[in-house]
């Protein structure tokens, strides 16, 4: 697979992408999946893709999002899931089950050609907060769009919201220096977390009738399968697994003992559940 065209200003997330990220991904790709799927659920409800609709998947990666969204909209409609990981769709193209109508496409969606006022629903669990420039992005991600498609994605809410994530960092930064400081605004899983922000990125690119609703669910980090796995989950995605990607073995064993302490402290039998809080976005196309 050959990326197609691509905004030089997202460079760094489309390497991390094809790099320590994808991989980190395909890695735990089942382990993921089921760790997010109370968020697919309620993403895929506000969504109420209906038999018949073309869809935009963006940032689709490993394509659990896809292959469901084309399982509703079947038959006659269709599924579009574009990633910049070249790893990650190709995971998604084994996964697909044969015959269902779904396509994959390895492009960055802020130069994507995508056909001119075609698709329903444009959709995302998670893959819209990388762009360098986000208003750009979905302005042309909206020539996609016909005229009152919708609009239906997933993002974090601010980083103390978020104790699966933000628990093991913090542990880890025990042992590890600290990420490089990531502004607000810049590329990043929390660059949405604000409500301003996400409409000073819709309205420009011309969307109207956006509505933010906050989502708090419980996360098990162990999907049920017990402390071990909980850590094994919080070492190998998320901040905390980048904050200790090439460390000393030793720092990463220290880190990993102060991460197992703090998550035992969470531990509901085999159960790891942690508080996780998201914006479901909603708009529409005028």
């Amino acid at each position: 697979m050959t990326l197609l065209a691509t905004d030089d200003r997202n460079a760094a997330e489309i390497a991390f992408w094809n790099g320590l990220g994808g991989q980190c991904w395909l890695n735990r790709q089942q382990a993921q999946d089921a760790l997010l799927a109370p968020v697919a659920e309620v993403l895929l409800d506000r969504a109420a893709a209906r038999v018949g609709e073309i869809v935009l998947d963006i940032g689709c990666g490993c394509g659990a999002t896809s292959i469901a969204l084309a399982r509703r909209v079947a038959p006659g409609g269709r599924v579009l899931g574009i990633d910049v990981s070249a790893p990650m769709l190709e995971r998604a193209r084994q996964l697909a089950p044969q015959g269902l109508a779904v396509d994959f496409a390895l492009a960055d969606a802020t130069v994507y050609p995508f056909e001119p006022g075609r698709a329903d629903l444009l959709f995302s669990r998670f893959g819209v907060m990388f762009f360098a420039d986000p208003v750009e992005s979905f302005a042309n991600m909206r020539r996609g769009l016909r005229s009152g498609a919708r609009v239906v994605f997933a993002c974090w809410r601010e980083p103390c919201e978020n104790p699966w994530l933000l628990l093991p960092l913090q542990e880890a930064y025990r042992h590890v220096p600290r990420l490089p400081d990531v502004g607000s605004e810049d590329p990043g899983p929390f660059s949405f977390a604000a409500e301003h922000r996400v409409h000073g990125i819709l309205e420009p690119a011309g969307f109207r009738a956006i509505e933010l609703e906050p989502i708090d669910l419980s996360l098990d980090l162990a999907n049920g399968r017990g402390l071990d796995a909980a850590v094994d989950a919080a070492l190998g995605i998320g901040p905390a697994s980048r904050a200790l990607d090439g460390q000393p073995t030793a720092l990463r064993a220290a880190a990993g003992e102060s991460i197992r302490a703090a998550l035992a402290k969470c531990q509901v039998g085999d159960t790891v559940p942690l508080p996780g809080a998201l914006w479901i976005v909603t708009a529409t196309n005028p």
